[in-house]
């Protein structure tokens, strides 16, 4: 898309009359809960699948000065990411993977993890034709070579009227949070000492996640999945935080042991809340409450403030039937959500979107969470486990406790007996072994639940995540006398090296 065509399809986001496109969004509600009290949103069994993103950097072979740039962040070329078979996102240097949607058992289990590293693979294998390599990490900290990271955020330009942000892509919806009457002035990260604020959403791509769908066979049983996917967010994410630091040169001047002592173990949590919640009255990234019926989780998304009311085209899909809350739906930013999708009736389905899990350092790990995401929603409903009377407000608490502290904070749990506990060994032996049941209750054997739980069974029993592996070596080098600068771009291509040995077939683990 070039700049005109970009700018001119921004214009005519600006012209949608925001009242009609709620109106639209109303009455295609009324569709879904038509067809949902018809069964047309019900499954013979459930399904799942999984959006999994990726940032590039340069291996840094055709220049000469080292590891100063090796690893550095690099923009994929378009041409790259259609023959890779990849989607675009927000940033220039992303590419998204999303994975065929598979019946929950033993095969479509595998057939997800095969597709995931097959396709890797094979984009792994183009990439590095051109002196690149895709990364699973949660946050990217080393910038572009020859440039900086606060300038890469923040670089636009304004066109006829209309501000562009110089390294997005073509992504019309978040270009238009910039422009219009109503929206932010400046978009802002709200973290321990950073420092950063720009004229569009383009902080937001520090940050790249996975996000496990899982589809249950009755869409009317959603609201309880839902409740139960909210009181296992904080010690799932808790076990999977990846994003410990930023890009050196946006932090205030403070001291790199004052960064360490005072920094959250997950900030893409605070990347996208702060800045997308920069550019709404209302809190639209957030943790979502509990649902009370499958009529709330529609109408939860036509009430939702609408900030890009783009215009919808309806064809003959049948999901074109309900195409404007489709549309809206895509900036219903909640950390679970609802999703009712499908281009045929036959294919139609109501799913649970889970957006805490950021990229994690392996295929293996990455699935591991997906797994026992699933496991948890198979083996917690099917023995209605008391931890669904965990206080909503105790949930939410557990999850920004994760945010904070990873897998040192302190989580509230139920275990199956009723009791209330904060006894964390408790929790993760019971949380796993609810997920390991989840999995054999759909078909695995115990030896193939386990291999898919070891990840993060290995994770609690040495008391180790992704990011407590990052805090490590930053603050191993800063003891050692390197500056904090130094200390980011030493953890990050330590980070990418062991990687390059385990993403496809290792695991965090094997990284000691």
């Amino acid at each position: 898309m070039s700049t005109f065509e970009l700018v001119e399809s921004i214009r005519d986001i600006l012209a949608v009359d925001s009242d009609a496109f709620r109106a639209e969004a109303q009455a295609d509600a009324d569709v879904i809960l038509k067809e949902i009290q018809n069964g047309t949103f019900d499954n013979y069994q459930s399904i799942i699948g999984l959006e999994y993103e990726f940032y590039a950097v340069s291996e840094g072979r055709w220049r000469d000065d080292g590891d100063e740039t090796q690893y550095s962040l690099t923009r994929v070329p378009r041409r790259l990411l259609e023959l890779i078979g990849f989607e675009k996102e927000l940033g220039l240097h992303n590419a998204e993977m999303t994975t065929s949607p598979q019946p929950f058992n033993e095969h479509g289990l595998r057939a997800q993890e095969s597709e995931v590293r097959g396709r890797l693979q094979a984009a792994l294998d183009c990439t590095s034709a051109e002196g690149m390599r895709l990364v699973s990490d949660a946050m990217w900290t080393v910038p572009p070579a020859g440039e900086t990271a606060r300038g890469y955020l923040t670089d636009s330009i304004e066109e006829d009227g209309i501000r562009i942000a110089t390294n997005m892509t073509d992504a019309v919806r978040y270009h238009a949070m910039a422009n219009g009457d109503t929206t932010a002035n400046t978009f802002r990260v709200d973290a321990p000492h950073i420092d950063i604020e720009a004229d569009t959403v383009m902080p937001e791509a520090l940050i790249t996640s996975i996000q496990p769908h899982y589809q249950m066979q009755q869409a009317e049983d959603l609201p309880r999945y839902f409740n139960y996917a909210v009181r296992v967010a904080g010690p799932l994410l808790a076990l999977g935080v990846n994003a410990p630091f930023f890009p050196a040169d946006l932090y205030e001047d403070v001291s790199a042991e004052t960064i360490i002592d005072e920094g959250w173990h997950e900030n893409r949590i605070a990347v996208f809340e702060s800045v997308l919640n920069s550019a709404t009255e209302q809190n639209k990234v957030a943790f979502p409450e509990d649902l009370n019926s499958i009529e709330e989780a529609v109408d939860r998304v036509v009430e939702d403030e609408t900030i890009v009311p783009m215009p919808v085209e309806r064809g003959e899909r049948f999901d074109d039937r309900f195409a404007t809350l489709r549309r809206k739906h895509g900036t219903y930013w909640r950390w679970v959500r609802p999703v009712f999708d499908g281009p045929t009736r036959s294919s139609a389905n109501a799913r649970i979107e889970f957006r805490p899990i950021p990229a994690q350092p392996t295929v293996r790990d990455s699935v591991a969470l997906q797994a026992a995401f699933a496991g948890l929603m198979e083996s917690l409903t099917r023995h209605e486990h008391p931890v669904i009377n965990l206080p909503w407000e105790d949930a939410r608490n557990n999850f920004y406790v994760a945010v904070e502290d990873g897998i040192a904070g302190e989580q509230q749990w139920i275990t199956s007996d009723g009791r209330e506990t904060t006894d964390q060994s408790a929790l993760y032996t019971e949380l796993l072994a609810h997920a390991h049941a989840g999995l054999s209750a759909v078909g695995l054997s115990d030896a193939e639940a386990d291999r898919y739980i070891e990840p993060l069974r290995w994770r609690v029993e040495n008391t180790v995540t992704p990011a407590a592996w990052k805090r490590s070596i930053v603050r191993e080098e800063i003891e050692s006398g390197a500056s904090l600068a130094e200390a980011i771009g030493t953890m990050q291509r330590t980070y990418i090296e062991n990687q390059r040995e385990t993403l496809i077939d290792g695991s965090f683990s094997d990284w000691g």
